[in-house]
């Protein structure tokens, strides 16, 4: 997911991301912990997706309250 694609998205859409992301990263915890996870990169990637939604969510809260 690209930092421009989240930029695009409403509020609701990033709340619905964040909370796919959310439960695709606990499932991969836990393959990860049995031995069953084939690709560790996507641990990183998921966490990098989190953060780029989250970033755009605080940027936003702060832009509407210095507005």
């Amino acid at each position: 997911m690209k930092a421009s694609d989240v930029r695009d998205m409403t509020p609701d859409q990033l709340d619905d991301e964040l909370l796919q992301l959310k439960k695709k990263q606990f499932n991969l915890r836990f393959q990860a912990a049995s031995g069953q996870l084939e690709n560790t990169a996507e641990v990183q990637k998921i966490r990098r997706d989190i953060a780029r939604i989250k970033t755009v969510q605080r940027n936003r809260a702060l832009v509407a309250t210095e507005g």
